[in-house]
């Protein structure tokens, strides 16, 4: 992450410095890993299948929509490389 990025965090959403010197500076994956827990735990309790990092399903029509988590930022970017 650039120094402007975490400079603009710091001056516009201070109580967030903490959380992004975790995430990028010490590739603390602590944050994604309880955004998982809890995207799980909700499509659960909406009857909504749940996949990480995976566009390849589609949902029937009726049928409840796919959550796609995409947050696990490594994950993605490897994601996103061409074939």
């Amino acid at each position: 992450m650039t120094d402007e990025v975490m400079n603009w965090i710091h001056e516009n959403h201070p109580e967030l410095d903490e959380l992004y010197h975790q995430i990028y500076s010490k590739k603390s994956r602590e944050y994604w890993s309880e955004l998982d827990i809890k995207l799980r735990k909700y499509a659960e309790k909406n009857h909504m299948p749940y996949v990480r990092d995976d566009d390849s399903k589609m949902s029937d029509f009726g049928e409840p929509p796919i959550m796609a988590n995409y947050f696990y930022h490594e994950e993605v970017k490897k994601s996103a490389k061409k074939k």
